[in-house]
């Protein structure tokens, strides 16, 4: 018999507030046709984008992070000192190590909380989601915070046709913490690397340094793989998410995919047959593809308008390089 005494978590966990950042500079269609030929109808067309976000050098990882978290834990009606954990989803912070999450923790005011870094592309967030439940209701922390952030812009090929238009810069977070009652459903989540070609870096780090490629890497992509993927695959993965939480799509009133394109989100939206009292978030076309930004920062941006209130029930998804990809419902904070 174990000698190991049991966990002290709390029952179950909730989503106590959420935060988001968005750099200052708005950058419109006009300015990617400066490098592209194109025009400005088919980028909506083709995306439903029609401005993103790019950061200037001070607002970097980690101060997008730094602002998003003090609005997440402000919501949250707690202080930094409480939180336990932080988890950062990226893959555009630059430096190997250490974790720009230990940068983080400091910065907010936390008192040495576990912190790391993870990097799961565009289902980052729901990855974060994920641990961080875990570590509530296993009792190694009280209350976590999951960042997704990016500055995609950094890696970007504006030179790119099938890209240069679709990424943005930004950071959201949320504070996780104790619940009497289920508030974040199991995840389903999985990764499908014989396909990790469709979405990636375009070279090494290394092939840079060592001047075997003069062009600094960049994320590219096969556009019709990913949506083919993205329509059929992740509709069956959301609606497994559903069942896993024990209701149907009429039980939610609120849908926030990651914000990868808009006729991505409108063919999901057909595919799950979501009523239409279902609010979708569609935050892309004004905010662009921040990978693991998106989700929280739509669900910032749809409390903040009203379009969808506390108690809601959201399901949640994300997906992307990898493949990898995360779904879970969840109850709005």
């Amino acid at each position: 018999m174990s000698k190991i005494k049991p966990s002290k978590g709390a029952p179950y966990a909730r989503i106590m507030g959420v935060g988001g950042y968005r750099p200052t500079r708005v950058v419109p269609n006009e300015v990617i046709l400066e490098t592209i030929d194109s025009s400005d109808e088919w980028i909506r067309s083709r995306s439903g984008i029609a401005t993103r976000h790019w950061a200037s050098p001070e607002e970097t990882v980690t101060a997008m992070s730094v602002e998003a978290s003090g609005k997440a834990i402000a919501d949250a009606g707690i202080t930094p000192e409480q939180i336990g954990g932080v988890i950062v989803s990226t893959v555009s912070h630059f430096k190997q190590t250490p974790a720009v999450a230990t940068e983080i923790a400091d910065r907010i005011g936390a008192n040495k909380p576990a912190a790391f870094d993870i990097s799961a592309g565009c289902a980052g967030f729901g990855y974060g989601l994920t641990l961080a439940k875990g570590m509530v209701v296993e009792g190694s922390a009280e209350y976590v915070l999951v960042i997704g952030v990016e500055r995609l812009s950094d890696l970007t090929d504006l030179e790119d046709r099938a890209t240069a238009f679709l990424f943005g810069d930004g950071a959201g977070a949320v504070v996780v913490g104790p619940a009497n009652e289920p508030e974040i459903g199991p995840t389903v989540w999985g990764s499908e690397g014989d396909k990790s070609e469709t979405i990636k870096q375009t070279v090494p780090w290394t092939d840079y340094r060592e001047g075997s490629v003069d062009k600094f890497p960049a994320i590219t992509q096969e556009g019709q793989a990913v949506f083919r993927w993205a329509v059929f695959e992740m509709a069956k993965v959301a609606q497994q998410a559903l069942d896993a939480a024990g209701i149907s799509a009429a039980d939610l009133d609120v849908f926030i995919p990651h914000q990868a394109n808009m006729r991505i989100i409108d063919s999901m939206v057909k595919t799950l047959k979501l009523p239409e009292h279902v609010t979708v978030a569609r935050d892309v076309e004004t905010t662009g593809n921040t990978s693991a930004a998106s989700i929280p920062l739509a669900m910032e941006r749809l409390l903040a308008t009203g379009q969808a209130k506390s108690g809601d029930t959201a399901l949640v998804i994300g997906f992307g390089a990898g493949l990898v990809y995360a779904a879970t419902v969840v109850t709005l904070p």
